[in-house]
């Protein structure tokens, strides 16, 4: 099994090809990533992804959540804790911040999770009847 760091999913799902360097790196991604081999990624691979595709790349969340959900599909790739990732992408697509949905994915077995984060995350959390409930310390 083969570790995929961000930069090879970045180039396998991003059309930079602004140099020579950047074509060649997306060509010998798609070799990599479609050749069948038995995959891993891990969920830290993706949040940067998903970062690098927002802040650098600027796409919006329909073109990540695709390139995302592709990869989960692929049937010889292994997602690090694929039910927390899966749980983090329908909340992503349910508008939270994707960073926030892995956070809470990652702390479903929780009785609650704890930020200071109430307008962007806590607020949203509320109103999404997310488990377990979003609370802001007192």
């Amino acid at each position: 099994m083969i570790g995929l760091d961000t930069n090879v999913l970045a180039r396998y799902y991003v059309a930079d090809t602004a140099d020579a360097e950047s074509a060649r790196q997306r060509e010998a991604a798609r070799r990599l990533i479609d050749s069948g081999a038995p995959l891993a990624v891990s969920k830290t691979a993706l949040l940067e992804l998903e970062w690098v595709m927002r802040g650098y790349y600027e796409f919006d969340p329909g073109r990540i959540l695709r390139a995302l959900r592709h990869l989960l599909a692929l049937p010889y790739v292994e997602i690090e804790d694929r039910a927390a990732v899966e749980a983090a992408l329908s909340h992503y697509e349910s508008g939270l911040d994707f960073a926030d949905a892995m956070h809470h994915a990652a702390y479903r077995q929780c009785r609650a999770m704890a930020t200071f984060d109430d307008r962007r995350f806590a607020r949203r959390a509320k109103r999404m009847g997310l488990t377990p409930p979003v609370v802001q310390p007192t």
